[in-house]
């Protein structure tokens, strides 16, 4: 026990978190050179395209000291984007110290200033390092300043580091061995750990990184999972050097994989507490909490066959997203498929990318939605994420949207361009703070104003310098409206929207506009509405395609070329009763563009 060391490192995005890693693996190592690869622990491909750690990770690396003694050093890697913030949290319960990584040449960022404050909040001694001190723009000074001044840590020895070059690293180590206390055991009997997170295997079932809390697990022992109540059969145990290397035992204070072939994907849950069925802990591990997903959309494979194939899909990737939401939802207008909620958009993104590609479905999502509170009549209240169950206006009191303080920094040049944005989203200033080098500005907004591009739009009004990290906070009542679409005087459920009575007429026009130049023109006049409730705030018209009836008549008498025009728009008439309008896939995707 006393020579190991649990440790996890806190950085923003590009930061050069996961090249520290790297180094402090070759270093101890780990892999040899000719295994090595930039960015060994993001092993998912969306992982290394984007740059972002989205899943956490674990390896578990021997290190000889200066004094002489060879410790233990168990790194959980976690991400840095504010959607995964759920997963930075769990990483952090299972450490009992974290390094702190800031990029000499920009400075804190919000999303590290957060994440720094979970771990302190949970009691873990957090380590400065200065990174990327190789840059010609490099000011390590600076950089301490503003730890101080933003976080409040002491920053008089922050270890400046080249991880690109290897530089000082050696000193990284030797600080977690002297400055993060080892594990404490508690009554070493009774078996408590930690689920960091869990995959599915197609051989094993599934496999759960583990941190143990205290007891010990072996292959053959019978363990219970306390939060679904059900006993496993432990198989293998083991850890990562990166590679899977299997053990005898994982004592307390060990982070590690176990497999107990679990068939079920639901049967490790993320967060939650292993024990013993024989002598089983009294109570779980505190800081199980179930996330709560923000944004939900409809996800519906663009082919029917497909439905059973995107359910097992999203089964085995709930197993590892603990965050992630589904359930069945049929749509008039595109059939079968789920509705999902996400922790924010870059997750809902990921979440689709992986469908698409690990499991090779073709999918349609329809826009982005955000939860409301609808208070009755009947005095319920329903948490409503989905704009075509909206009850009838006459059964509703009150629509209450989600806000949440959002707090963001950025340099002092473009201070001006985000307020303007914040406004421009309905926000309101809460404070404005003036730190060493940035701007701290935190604002209430709606989270509907937020999930579609106010992160796309932040970085491009402060030249990609401004960060944020945001909470929810309460629900607040609004005059809050849905716009519904019809088509031909029928409502297509997958186009409504609920949004602020003061913007509806713009997006309902918008909305009109586009679909106008995306529906085919038929034979007959098709009608674009876009209504609230019965009133129509909204319209255009696709005009009907027709022959020139009057191409046979020279001259002649004016009456029978009106008999021949009557003729036709009586025509006309009796198809636009029989005649429905399919509407191409490409307009509901226009739908999710909007704002652009």
């Amino acid at each position: 026990m006393e020579l190991i060391r649990n440790f996890s490192i806190i950085a923003h995005i590009d930061h050069g978190k996961s090249t520290l890693a790297d180094r402090i693996i070759q270093l101890c190592g780990g892999l040899t050179e000719r295994e090595m690869e930039a960015q060994v622990l993001d092993n998912n491909p969306i992982e290394r395209e984007r740059g972002i750690t989205i899943k956490a990770q674990s390896v578990s690396l021997p290190y000889t000291a200066r004094d002489g003694k060879t410790y233990q050093l168990n790194f959980i890697d976690t991400p840095g984007h504010v959607d995964f913030s759920y997963e930075v949290s769990r990483s952090l319960s299972a450490c009992e110290g974290a390094l702190l990584v800031v990029d000499a040449a920009q400075g804190v960022e919000a999303q590290s200033v957060a994440n720094c404050y979970t771990a302190i909040e949970q009691g873990l001694e957090v380590i400065p390092v200065i990174n990327k001190i190789d840059l010609p723009t490099a000011d390590v000074e600076k950089a301490k300043a503003e730890i101080e001044a933003v976080i409040g840590l002491d920053a008089t020895d922050a270890i400046p580091v080249s991880a690109k070059t290897g530089q000082n690293v050696i000193e990284v180590l030797e600080a977690i061995i002297h400055r993060i206390p080892a594990p404490k055991a508690g009554n070493t009997d009774k078996l408590q750990a930690l689920i960091i997170d869990s995959w599915f295997d197609n051989y094993l079932g599934v496999v759960s990184l583990v941190r143990v809390m205290q007891g010990e697990i072996r292959p053959g022992d019978k363990i219970l999972v306390m939060s679904t109540g059900r006993t496993h059969l432990v198989d293998d145990v083991g850890v990562f050097t990166p590679k899977r290397k299997k053990l005898d035992r994982l004592g307390a204070g060990e982070v590690g994989w176990i497999n107990a072939s679990i068939k079920d994907v639901h049967g490790a849950p993320v967060g939650d507490t292993l024990t013993h069925s024989g002598k089983p802990a009294s109570e779980p591990l505190a800081g199980f909490q179930v996330m709560k997903p923000r944004v939900f959309a409809g996800l519906f494979p663009v082919s029917a066959d497909d439905y059973p194939a995107l359910r097992e899909a999203l089964d085995k990737l709930r197993l590892n997203d603990a965050a992630m939401f589904f359930e069945p939802e049929s749509s008039e207008a595109m059939g079968f498929g789920f509705r999902c909620g996400f922790l924010g958009m870059l997750h809902m993104e990921i979440v689709q990318e992986r469908l698409e590609r690990e499991y090779d479905l073709n999918l349609i999502t329809t826009a982005p939605t955000v939860v409301y509170e609808v208070a009755k009549t009947d005095g319920t209240v329903l948490q409503m994420d989905n704009p075509a169950k909206l009850p009838p206006p006459q059964q509703i009191v009150e629509i209450r949207e989600p806000i949440i303080v959002a707090t963001i920094l950025t340099p002092g040049d473009y201070v001006g361009n985000v307020i303007k944005l914040c406004e421009e989203k309905r926000g309101v200033q809460r404070s404005i703070q003036y730190l060493a080098t940035q701007v701290q500005v935190t604002y209430e907004l709606p989270l509907a104003e937020v999930v579609l591009d106010f992160f796309d739009r932040l970085k491009s009004v402060s030249r990609g310098y401004a960060s944020m990290d945001y909470h929810l906070e309460r629900f607040d009542p609004g005059p809050f409206v849905r716009v519904d679409i019809l088509i031909n005087g029928d409502r297509v459920d997958a186009l409504s929207l609920i949004v602020h009575r003061s913007h509806a007429d713009r997006r309902g026009r918008e909305l009109v506009e586009r679909m106008k130049d995306l529906i085919p023109r038929q034979q007959f006049d098709v009608a674009i509405q876009a209504a609230v409730g019965a009133a129509v705030i909204a319209r255009s018209t696709v005009k009907a395609l027709r022959k020139n009836v009057l191409a046979k008549c020279y001259g002649g008498d004016v009456s029978r070329k009106k008999k021949l025009l009557e003729k036709q728009k009586e025509g006309k008439k009796r198809m636009k009763q029989v005649g429905s309008v399919e509407i191409p896939q490409e307009a509901f995707l226009a739908v999710l563009r909007q704002d652009k």
